[in-house]
């Protein structure tokens, strides 16, 4: 009678909330019921949920990869070959961005890439889904997830030294800011907090004030961010989020 759905979930490395919302959307509905009611997998659905977590990982939104994959006149090898070249388009370019990290490393710093698609990890252990969930759920369907993926793909390793060279300039004086006791709305931090608005618009996506606001406040309630930003100083989280709403205010009040 098929798969169960934890059967499915364990198989495919995601949680039987993303097959209950695959199911949901018509992404991936089950062959088969039980008699109870169950859902039931079959081994051709099996199949598009591997088809579905390629495109996922690619960085396709759902609606995009439910219409690849309803085309009528699709060739099911012209997928496979499509994410051959995909994929290693994708290897070339991590092997790129595994070089600048490499790089990074020797300096023992670390910049955090808000790029979505780097969020992801498939066949690994943890969903595809855990992230997108997140973003969409915090920025209601803007389009800073897909200029930010529009604008990586088009990145070189010279332009992501570039952008780290950037994010390591910053994080030093605003680190020494603070711990010079600069008040966190004092023109200083404000200058170095408009410096970093207009670095994320330059290389992902266009951030208004009020955006730059909710990144403020999420540096501080997410646990990575805030120990990403208290490692270049303790307190330094939750100083930025002060002076982006500092910044925010003497340009929009």
């Amino acid at each position: 009678m098929g798969y169960s759905v934890g059967q499915v979930a364990g198989f495919a490395g995601v949680t039987v909330r993303t097959l209950h919302h695959y199911d949901d959307i018509g992404l991936l509905a089950p062959s088969e019921r039980s008699h109870a009611g169950h859902r039931r997998y079959s081994d051709a659905d099996l199949d598009r949920l591997q088809q579905i977590l390629f495109y996922r990982e690619l960085g396709f939104p759902l609606d995009e990869v439910a219409a690849l994959l309803d085309d009528p006149d699709a060739d099911p090898r012209a997928h496979l070959r499509r994410q051959h070249e995909l994929l290693t388009a994708r290897i070339e370019k991590l092997q790129k961005m595994a070089a600048a990290v490499e790089h990074a490393m020797e300096a023992r710093k670390m910049g955090i890439n808000l790029t979505p698609e780097e969020r992801f990890e498939v066949f690994g252990d943890k969903d595809p889904e855990q992230y997108a969930e997140e973003a969409e759920a915090r920025w209601g369907g803007t389009e800073a997830y897909a200029e930010s993926q529009r604008r990586a793909a088009t990145y070189t390793k010279e332009d992501w030294k570039r952008l780290q060279a950037e994010v390591d300039d910053w994080s030093e004086r605003y680190a020494a800011l603070v711990a010079a006791g600069e008040p966190a709305a004092g023109e200083a931090a404000t200058d170095l907090a408009e410096e970093h608005r207009q670095h994320i618009s330059r290389w992902f996506y266009e951030c208004p004030y009020e955006m730059h606001r909710c990144l403020g406040d999420m540096y501080v309630s997410d646990e990575r961010f805030k120990a990403f930003y208290d490692a270049m100083r303790p307190g330094l989280a939750e100083h930025l989020r002060d002076a982006i709403k500092a910044n925010a205010s003497r340009h929009t009040s």
